[in-house]
């Protein structure tokens, strides 16, 4: 019977619970990732298996055994050097989430969809260099274009009161504002605009930490750019 070896494929993920403990070939790779994960006593007893079926006029060599125990030896401990890795991501996301927590109840700015409910919203425009006009873009949560306003091409804060096509209030709900920078008719510049808004609450997960802006619009706090406190 030849000697156990080990395979560091690639295999699928869903890798089947006795493909794992075939006495044929361990598939450490897939293995790693079951909920049973195959550890020192699966490969003793699959050792104990192999010596029991081995061919009397040829058994296997004793060096055999410990390059397969060897093997295994450095697979085991880098499958805990990565369990350890990934608790220790664990507390540091749990770091952050203390730090964010400092957050809510301050105003963020970034360019996020914003929530209109009848309260003017103070946008941070930021024209591109060579603009001589400038036009904030209003669309609604379907991408239908509802409002387009002039604004002075300056980076000074300016207050957007939701106005419609028709200067009559939208109606409450998402939009996405974009900054049009235009040198004449021409637009060379075109980006969402930033805004405030406040932050009611943060939430870790497995993509980072996440805040929750008024109206329960979700930014990356990475995606941050400013804080400040709230504005009476």
């Amino acid at each position: 019977m030849p000697p156990l070896t080990f395979g560091f494929e690639e295999d699928d993920d869903h890798i089947r619970h006795n493909q794992c403990h075939s006495p044929q070939r361990a598939r450490i790779r897939g293995c790693l990732g079951h909920q049973d994960q195959f550890r020192l006593h699966d490969l003793l007893r699959m050792l104990t298996v192999q010596m029991q079926n081995q061919d009397p006029m040829n058994p296997i060599e004793s060096s055999d055994y410990a390059v397969q125990l060897a093997t295994f030896s450095g697979v085991e401990q880098q499958v805990r050097t990565n369990e350890l890795l990934a608790e220790m991501a664990g507390r540091f996301q749990q770091f952050g989430m203390a730090d964010m927590a400092g957050w809510i109840g301050k105003e963020a700015r970034s360019n996020a969809p914003i929530h209109y409910d009848g309260t003017p919203v103070t946008l941070s425009p930021n024209p591109a260099v060579g603009a001589t006009r400038a036009v904030i873009a209003v669309k609604d949560a379907q991408g239908s274009l509802v409002a387009r306003e002039e604004i002075p091409v300056s980076a000074e804060p300016y207050q957007w009161l939701g106005a419609g096509a028709d200067g009559m209030p939208l109606p409450h709900g998402v939009y996405t504002v974009t900054l049009e920078s235009l040198n004449g008719e021409e637009v060379i510049d075109s980006r969402p605009v930033e805004y405030y808004a406040l932050v009611n609450e943060a939430r870790g997960g497995p993509g980072g930490t996440k805040l929750v802006l008024k109206g329960g619009i979700e930014v990356a706090a990475t995606d941050i750019t400013a804080l400040r406190e709230p504005v009476s």
